[in-house]
């Protein structure tokens, strides 16, 4: 027999589940309505970066088409493969990109710089620069970048001279990736550029290091994400006298670490002692591989090999310069 309480007891259950079922679905809708403006949110977001990025494309073609000739000075890295492409994108092939081959730039640089031109159907022609030659360059002062970039600049004008010829009034002009960011750090080639009336398009435009990414990711080209590497010389401390062997030393070193799986690294020279960079968090691949490392680097001639615990920077041989 039922109590007269127990209808109470079935109504007070069928309350609160009634009340706990509109709960969840004001979860579910709130949820739901959440999910649906953080996705407008992030569509939205993405429609503005990717006018953003068609905003500088479309200015770097402007730019190009007002040329009816155009040559690159062109490495393979981000900044000057962009270049080059744009410059092919406005003018077809009547534009070139310059190569200059020397001890200096990684073969592994010049491999990616002869497939990027080939892939994407730019006329590429190779230089040789003879920067070796010369002593100033060679003693590795702080303007040892001055001398590198007036020989290549050099090079290039005898080109041009003899790509022209004399079917044009005006001179081909001359380009370089040189870009705003650039002009902030120490760049003694911006002087040898300078020189040469060598036009800088990203910074006539304002292009940021980030700008040349965006672009490249809107062209959806592989050097988005390519890390930056300067030319070998780079990686010897000021005063260590720039030689094709320590060039070398450095390339080896760099190309067994890079086969260990790393991406972004350098590999300073300080004489008898290499000094490599990576980023912290990469420091565990370093030391799972310290021994492999150290008989590798011994064997490249290295007496003392150090990892530094400052991690990756950029330029920090440069450092020595702003605490003089």
């Amino acid at each position: 027999m039922l109590s007269s309480e127990q209808p109470i007891r079935e109504g007070r259950h069928i309350s609160i589940y009634s009340q706990f079922y509109r709960s969840l679905k004001m979860i579910e809708s709130e949820s739901r309505r959440c999910w649906q403006d953080e996705t407008m949110e992030s569509v939205s977001d993405n429609i503005e970066q990717n006018a953003d990025r068609q905003l500088w494309a479309a200015k770097l073609d402007a730019y190009f088409k007002t040329q009816q000739h155009a040559i690159i000075a062109y490495s393979g890295g981000v900044d000057s493969a962009l270049l080059a492409y744009a410059a092919h994108r406005a003018l077809g092939n009547n534009m070139v990109a310059v190569l200059a081959d020397s001890p200096s730039l990684a073969r592994r640089e010049y491999r990616f710089a002869v497939d990027f031109a080939q892939t994407h159907g730019m006329p590429l022609q190779i230089i040789r620069t003879r920067e070796m030659d010369n002593p100033q360059y060679q003693v590795n002062h702080s303007d040892r970048c001055y001398y590198c970039k007036k020989a290549l600049f050099e090079k290039i004008e005898a080109l041009r001279e003899k790509l022209q010829g004399a079917s044009t009034i005006e001179p081909w002009p001359v380009s370089y990736g040189v870009n705003m960011d650039d002009l902030g750090d120490f760049r003694p080639g911006i002087q040898a550029a300078s020189e040469a009336s060598i036009l800088a398009p990203y910074v006539e435009l304002e292009f940021t290091k980030q700008t040349i990414r965006s672009v490249c990711s809107y062209y959806h080209l592989e050097i988005a994400e390519k890390p930056a590497m300067p030319c070998m010389a780079s990686r010897l401390a000021y005063g260590e006298a720039v030689t094709r062997e320590k060039l070398n030393q450095v390339e080896q070193a760099e190309d067994f670490l890079y086969d260990l799986g790393l991406r972004v690294l350098r590999v300073r020279h300080h004489g008898d002692t290499a000094r490599i960079e990576v980023p912290t968090e990469d420091f565990a691949t370093i030391m799972n591989h310290q021994k492999r490392i150290r008989l590798k680097f011994h064997d490249l001639g290295f007496v003392y090999v150090s990892l530094d615990l400052d991690g990756f920077r950029s330029g920090s041989l440069n450092s020595v310069l702003k605490s003089e």
